[in-house]
């Protein structure tokens, strides 16, 4: 099984990346797309016309809305929005598919979600959770509520939806990691959060 890990960072692997380079292990490549929707979706497309893996496995943090899952848990995302797709109306959040700009079932998506239901994401024991994807990380009262209002996510990232988009489309089974690395909260400048 020939295996692509993506990572935005190669911070966000690193501890992978020393075992990675004193093995011996050939069916693996690693891609370092950069941060965001956008990098990772053309540095996956580019890197899938060069070679076609069996899996792809992507690897981040993540800043998480639920304060019950500790710092530092990996939780799997089983399915994706890309939250900032959106307007707000009436002090409401209305994304593409609510402004009936896209169909909600118009592949990939299902209900507006891009769903991961490869059996690899079905074998795993890590807890299975909602993600959103992000061009600007959220900090503010306003935002955290119509995320949480309107998608209940669990984790957020700035690539998660790229790599579901990208594999649902190019039908390869893949598996999204993320590790907790703060909580969702509005920016404080006083103490650095």
């Amino acid at each position: 099984m020939n295996c692509l890990i993506v990572a935005a960072t190669p911070i966000e692997i690193t501890p992978f990346l020393g075992y990675f380079k004193s093995s011996n292990i050939k069916n693996i490549d690693i891609l370092i797309t950069g941060i965001g929707l956008t990098a990772t979706t053309y540095s996956l497309m580019r890197q899938l016309r060069l070679k076609k893996p069996d899996l792809v496995l992507q690897a981040g943090v993540g800043g998480c809305f639920d304060t019950s899952i500790p710092l530092g848990q990996v939780v799997v995302v089983k399915q994706e929005a890309i939250a900032d797709q959106s307007v707000i109306e009436l002090n409401q959040l209305k994304t593409l598919f609510d402004l009936k700009l896209v169909p909600q079932d118009q592949f990939p998506f299902k209900k507006g979600w891009l769903i991961n239901n490869s059996e690899v994401l079905k074998k795993t024991t890590l807890k299975k959770v909602k993600g959103i994807s992000v061009n600007e990380i959220t900090t503010s009262k306003q935002k955290i509520k119509f995320y949480t209002e309107t998608f209940n996510p669990v984790v957020e990232s700035m690539e998660g939806a790229a790599l579901h988009y990208v594999c649902l489309m190019e039908n390869i089974p893949f598996i999204q990691l993320r590790a907790v690395s703060n909580y969702i909260a509005e920016r404080n400048k006083k103490t650095g959060t």
